[in-house]
């Protein structure tokens, strides 16, 4: 993997959070997922909603955590994080596809992008275990 698919514009050798490809990906998701949110139902406001806003912000969040720590075992955990919310999004979706919520034609393109998200994420982790070993950190 290139270094410009985990960030470009260094400064003092660390890159902005903004130029990360991997928060760019996920930052995409989360406002695709946002879209379906918009699409429940009102008896789920306070329950699937609310669950679904969570894990979404999650992604994002344990993401741009991990950026700031530049220190690998803290890098990995936060992904695992993200991954794990990313995983909670499939369940939700699958949720919208058994009760018929939304648009069903987006739930099934958000479970592919979420699939794709994990596999970044996974390849991020292997990345990140492969520099430790390296001797670079």
């Amino acid at each position: 993997m290139s270094g410009r698919l985990w960030g470009s514009d260094m400064e003092e050798g660390r890159y902005k959070l903004d130029d990360f490809e991997l928060y760019k990906v996920a930052r995409a998701f989360r406002k695709r997922a946002y879209s379906l949110l918009k699409q429940l139902p009102l008896e789920e406001k306070y329950s699937l909603a609310v669950q679904m806003r969570r894990a979404s912000v999650s992604v994002t969040n344990n993401i741009a955590e991990e950026h700031g720590r530049w220190h690998y075992q803290e890098n990995i955990r936060f992904c695992r994080i993200s991954r794990g919310s990313v995983d909670e999004l499939i369940d939700d979706f699958n949720t919208c596809e058994d009760e018929g919520y939304g648009d069903q034609a987006l739930v099934g393109e958000l479970k592919a992008e979420a699939y794709d998200l994990i596999r970044r994420i996974n390849s991020y982790i292997a990345y990140l275990g492969k520099t430790k070993q390296g001797g670079e950190e």
